[in-house]
């Protein structure tokens, strides 16, 4: 493996220390002169129409600046890919939790007061809370107007309330199943999660700053926020200033403009910039969680364990809106990985995306994949039981090879896949403890398309910097950029100032997440700098009449046999000096990294309680370019995929969130951190910058599956529907005992 200089380092992340000890700023913590509060006033009920709205009891409270319904803004729908959502509810309401009114007040203890003193009239309307009811003909439709939305569906699906059906096809399905010698089919259901972050949805608009809206909100995605909310309002990109802070977690939650538009038409009737937080209520009533899926799969394998047919139906439920969702489903990339890391040469996946009187679901870390590979990887290890077969085996049999093709119309082009399931190999054990199990579980990723626009540059006084608009969202991504430079021009990685920009700093750029911050921002880096240090070497060699090929750089200096020359000296000369690099990707190369999980379980079968775990990570790596974020990103992913597999749940009741705050919403704690062992497989053709492959969302997508095939294995009974709980294994060991009395 190469030897580096700042690269493979394990440099703390350089934004750190502000964030310790509250110098950072974000959005919630940001002021200007005269800002005013902003509240909304949400919807008591599933589905209604609203019949009249009095807000004369709110605007009479002492310290309202302004009172605003649907009537006061834009009638234009809004959403990242499909323009389906309201700015605040016109004529009806489609869940609990949806905008109704605004309130602008002096505090936002004012504010809310007066919310809650507007009146409003509703009609009830039948609703439909679950996706397979949604589904049916008679059901209540939630979106009569479907085909008129920009960016619906082509074709429109036929079947009720559905805003996205997705197909993939390889070979022949049909005649795969009739070819095979067994048939297996299950059923798996997955539940709503939410993000977490520390830090909610927030934002402040100023609409009266000249002739520019200014805004700072906690959005990953600032170049398609300003583009979303110029249709809103309808006024040009340009006009619009999005100012950029840190953001206090994303997990793919951030990237939709929530409040922003409120508050800007909430600032133009005050008069006054507008802030906004939401309540962690208003968060896991009214966010953006992960999505809640049925999964059918049906399998066709040889006598030989070969996989050889596989149909799924994958169907989601969207909630009342799919405008939280960048493509407006969750199928890419969850669903179209239905046929798992394996080959099976004729395959048929059907995805649908499905409206409900429930909360919008929108995307989370690695959308729609833990669900896929509960699902796909349980059926898994249930087939290889069925034909007596070991289900390492069995994966290693069937695993994709070089040259495979994906139902999505992509070519393997990688053999990595054999050589991360042959270091998955369980360990020989003497014996087997009673309710002890092991559980694997086997995934492939991509790297998602974009754009990334960034500069490089040296200061007068000689220092290099690096101006980006990649937001920080406490990925570290920032510390990264800074080793890459700093790599190029051999100095240390603190010697590399970040420069964060606005809107107006590019033309556009790369939207986080889909695994690839890394992978464009840093090549973005690359380019800048290496375009960069090939003029200050250049620069050199025409003052030393030297070849260029005899200038060294490192080290904050120009270097030749007997001369010197740093790099402070060369920008007194030039001025300063900066170049700019681009990463446009524009489609999912390919199977670009294989990655699972093994988890090792203890039950006590008085509880059904899991009282040990361990989780062995195995993750296809390339260069490691922070070794302690790298672990970093392992470890959450790993936590957060705990979360989903065992503790974490947000249900409803008639359409309605029970759980609206942290103390009864669940998330794992450090007493419920497993073991955790990290086994890389090195692959040195990574994609990134100096060879290196995505981690983010790798950890996070294989552990539910692992889980609960570790519970199958400990217990005999295969749980099916997550999270996988106590109640739900002791109720399957009882299942098992009264089986065999």
């Amino acid at each position: 493996m190469k030897k580096y200089s700042a690269i493979g380092k394990s440099e703390p992340k350089f934004e750190g220390r502000h964030k310790v000890t509250g110098k950072a700023v974000y959005t919630a913590d940001r002021s200007l002169p005269n800002i005013a509060w902003g509240k909304t006033l949400r919807s008591p009920l599933p589905h209604a129409r609203i019949v009249r709205i009095d807000a004369s009891r709110a605007r009479a409270v002492p310290g309202v600046l302004a009172v605003i319904t649907a009537a006061d803004v834009s009638e234009k729908l809004f959403g990242r890919q499909l323009r389906d959502m309201p700015v605040l509810a016109r004529d009806r309401v489609r869940f609990v939790g949806e905008k109704v009114a605004a309130v602008a007040a002096e505090s936002a203890a004012i504010a809310e007061e007066a919310a809650a003193l507007i009146d409003v009239e509703y009609a009830e309307l039948p609703a439909v809370f679950d996706a397979a009811s949604a589904m049916r003909e008679g059901a209540p439709v939630l979106h009569e107007n479907l085909g008129g939305y920009i960016n619906a569906p082509q074709p429109m699906p036929s079947l009720p309330n559905t805003h996205s059906h997705v197909k993939w096809r390889l070979g022949d399905a049909a005649a795969g199943f009739a070819e095979s010698d067994f048939v297996f089919e299950q059923t798996f259901t997955t539940h709503r999660v939410h993000q977490a972050y520390l830090e909610p949805h927030s934002c402040v608009v100023d609409a009266g700053n000249g002739d520019r809206i200014s805004v700072w909100s906690s959005n990953k995605v600032p170049f398609q926020t300003r583009q979303y909310l110029a249709e809103i309002l309808g006024v040009e990109p340009a006009k619009i200033l999005i100012q950029l802070g840190p953001v206090g977690g994303d997990f793919g939650a951030k990237g939709s403009v929530m409040d922003i538009p409120l508050a800007y038409y909430l600032s133009r009737a005050a008069g006054r910039p507008v802030k906004m937080v939401m309540t962690y209520g208003e968060e896991l009533s009214a966010g953006n969680p992960r999505h809640p899926s049925t999964i059918r799969i049906k399998s066709g394998v040889k006598k030989d364990g070969t996989l050889w047919a596989r149909e799924v139906r994958v169907v989601f439920n969207s909630g009342a809106y799919a405008g939280f969702k960048p493509n407006a489903t969750i199928n890419l990339p969850g669903a179209r990985h239905a046929a798992g890391a394996y080959r099976i040469p004729n395959s048929a996946v059907d995805a649908f995306s499905i409206y409900t009187n429930l909360i919008p679901s929108g995307h989370m870390r690695g959308p729609g994949d833990p669900q896929i590979y509960f699902a796909v990887e349980s059926h898994t290890d249930y087939i290889a039981r069925q034909i007596g077969m070991d289900p390492w085996e069995f994966r290693r049999k069937n695993v994709l090879r070089i040259g495979d093709m994906l139902a999505g119309g992509h070519r393997i082009d990688s053999d990595m896949g054999i050589t991360v399931v042959d270091r998955m190999r369980p360990k020989r054990a003497s014996g087997k403890k009673p309710f002890a199990g092991r559980g694997v579980a086997l995934c492939i990723g991509n790297i998602g398309p974009g754009e990334c626009n960034l500069e490089v540059g040296m200061d007068r006084q000689g220092k290099i910097f690096i101006l980006t608009t990649v937001t920080d969202t406490g990925t570290g991504a920032h510390t990264i950029l800074r080793q890459i430079v700093a790599e190029i021009f051999g100095i240390a990685a603190d010697e590399v100032t970040i420069i964060s920009g606005d809107t107006d700093t590019f033309a556009t750029d790369i939207a986080l997440g889909g695994s690839r911050v890394t992978f464009l921002a840093g090549t973005a880096a690359t380019i800048a700098a290496t375009k960069l240090r090939e003029k200050m070497i250049t620069e050199a060699a025409h003052r030393w009449e030297l070849p260029e090929a005899a200038i060294h750089v490192g080290r904050g200096m120009l270097s030749a046999p007997g001369k010197k020359l740093s790099f402070g000296a060369l920008a007194a000369e030039t001025g300063e000096m900066k170049e700019f690099g681009r990463r446009i990707h524009s489609d999912r190369d390919g199977t670009l990294s294989f990655f699972g999980q093994a988890a090792d379980i203890q039950i006590d079968p008085e509880t059904g309680k899991i009282v040990h775990l361990k989780i062995t990570s195995f993750n296809e790596v390339g260069t490691i370019i922070n070794p302690i974020a790298h672990q970093g990103q392992i470890e959450g992913g790993m936590m957060q995929g705990l979360g989903f597999a065992t503790i974490e749940n947000l249900p409803d009741s008639e359409g309605r969130i029970t759980t609206t705050n942290l103390g009864d919403y669940k998330i794992p704690c450090v007493r419920d951190i497993p073991e955790l062992e990290t086994i890389h497989v090195y692959n040195p053709a990574g994609p990134g910058p100096f060879q290196s492959k995505p981690i983010g969302e790798c950890t996070t997508t294989p552990t539910p599956a692992a889980i609960a095939n570790a519970v199958y294995d400990a217990i005999g009974v295969q749980i099916l529907d997550a999270p996988i709980t106590a109640e739900k294994i002791y109720s399957a060991l009882k299942y098992r005992k009264d089986r065999s009395a």
